[in-house]
């Protein structure tokens, strides 16, 4: 019989709070009679978050971990726990009992009685600071823009997938804020949302720092992207370069008519200032083309090229 729930929990120096959230996820996962595993990914914690964690597992043997010889990110702690998961649903929550083990049942049933793909945690009311919550609220927004997912916490570390979905998507970098249009692009479409219980924190600190601020809007840029031009390059700087080339050359053109036919005793072209910026238009036009090429050229290289999902066969 295959595991029901996989809890994947990455973690960075919360010694404090492991205990308390592995007995709440328990007692939880009893009452509803579900198959779980609980995996603990520690992020290279300087405490004895790993020590508490060795400790658990000799209670309980649904309890799996591994702890990262130095602090990758929490991305990489979640690929991790993603590549270890066994369960049918996968459910992600942070170790700062920030997130509620109450949430668990619902999320499952979302996932295998309404068939999401993903379903991703909407802390509705939060116990946070307005200088956490703002920034929160301006990227919510641009990525709802960008990615076109209507969902209104994308950096909410509590959600669950199913267990493909898991195992089609790379994370790196921080693109664990951006999981949901990950899934989109590897064509899981089914995407909802469920209002979750947001608790203050009772142990420790915050572990994110003002760095978020700038990496978040960059990795959406990222994830936008690769979603739509990864393994088609060409596509974008070379619909780039075509625009900026005809700028150029119709600026050019336009020159040459003008000092050969209708100002012939005009000023030299070289002296105007339209000849430079269609001067600088085209090079910056022939730039992008040469980069599309170097783009088709190390992706005709890449073995992810002609990797692509297959859901059925026969």
């Amino acid at each position: 019989m295959s595991l029901q729930i996989s809890v994947v929990i990455p973690l960075f120096n919360e010694s404090e709070s492991l205990p308390e959230l592995h007995d709440w996820i328990v007692g939880v996962m009893e009452v509803n009679e579900f198959s779980y595993e609980i995996l603990f990914i520690d992020d290279g914690s300087k405490d004895s978050s790993w020590e508490t964690i060795e400790s658990i597992s000799k209670k309980n043997s649904s309890v799996r971990g591994i702890k990262f010889q130095r602090n990758y990110g929490k991305s990489a702690a979640l690929q991790k726990g993603f590549e270890m998961a066994q369960g049918d649903v996968v459910i992600t929550m942070d170790a700062d009992l920030q997130d509620s083990p109450d949430e668990l049942p619902g999320l499952y049933k979302m996932i295998i009685e309404e068939d999401f793909d993903v379903v991703s945690g909407w802390k509705k009311k939060r116990h946070d600071p307005l200088s956490k919550t703002i920034p929160t609220k301006l990227y919510n927004w641009a990525a709802r823009m960008i990615t076109g997912i209507y969902l209104h916490d994308f950096n909410c570390g509590l959600k669950a997938y199913k267990n493909t979905v898991v195992k089609s998507i790379e994370l790196y970098g921080d693109m664990h804020r951006y999981i949901p249009a990950l899934a989109k692009y590897a064509g899981f479409h089914k995407i909802g949302e469920k209002v979750v219980q947001h608790q203050a924190r009772k142990y420790g600190i915050t572990k994110f720092g003002l760095n978020r601020f700038l990496n978040g809007p960059l990795d959406l840029i990222t994830v936008a992207f690769m979603g739509k031009f990864g393994k088609k390059p060409m596509h974008f700087f070379g619909a780039m370069g075509t625009f900026m080339f005809f700028i150029g050359f119709i600026l050019v053109f336009y020159l040459g008519v003008d000092k050969l036919f209708i100002n012939k005793s005009a000023r030299l072209i070289s002296e105007r200032t339209e000849f430079y910026i269609a001067l600088i238009s085209m090079v910056i036009g022939v730039q992008f083309f040469m980069t599309g090429f170097i783009s088709e050229l190390i992706g005709r290289n890449s073995s992810t090229r002609n990797h692509y999902l297959i859901e059925k066969e026969i």
